[in-house]
């Protein structure tokens, strides 16, 4: 299973660590910890709560993305027999991206795996993510 230290994950969801170390402590985010203490997140608790806590841009803020590579979690994957559709929340932002049920399994993404969406035009290519 894929967990992700305080760090990690506040890079993931585009917040400060010690946001996501009060969201911890206030039970709103559950994370364990190991042996020499520190907290860890499982992939699919982290990938959850950003999906509940992702809100829409609001018009007007000028919010952007100057780049064309998110990094982000995977927050859900619907696959039939030969297409799938993967979900990333990066920070903010949800991209979902629709490419063939072979590549998302060839690069064994699953919910609660980082993935980064490169985006070129009206096209979304999605990459994993992991430094693992």
């Amino acid at each position: 299973m894929t967990t992700y230290r305080i760090g990690e994950a506040a890079e993931l969801l585009g917040v400060s660590v010690d946001t996501v170390r009060r969201w911890v402590d206030a039970g709103r985010l559950p994370a364990d910890r190991d042996d020499h203490g520190h907290r860890h997140i499982a992939g699919v608790d982290l990938a959850a709560f950003a999906r509940s806590s992702a809100d829409e841009p609001d018009p007007g803020t000028g919010r952007s993305s100057a780049r064309n590579r998110l990094r982000g979690i995977v927050t859900a994957i619907t696959r039939d027999s030969v297409m799938a559709q993967v979900d990333i929340q990066a920070g903010p932002f949800r991209v979902v991206s629709l490419m063939s049920r072979e590549a998302v399994d060839e690069m064994g993404l699953e919910v609660g795996s980082t993935a980064v969406a490169v985006i070129k035009s009206t096209t979304v290519v999605v990459e994993r993510g992991d430094d693992r």
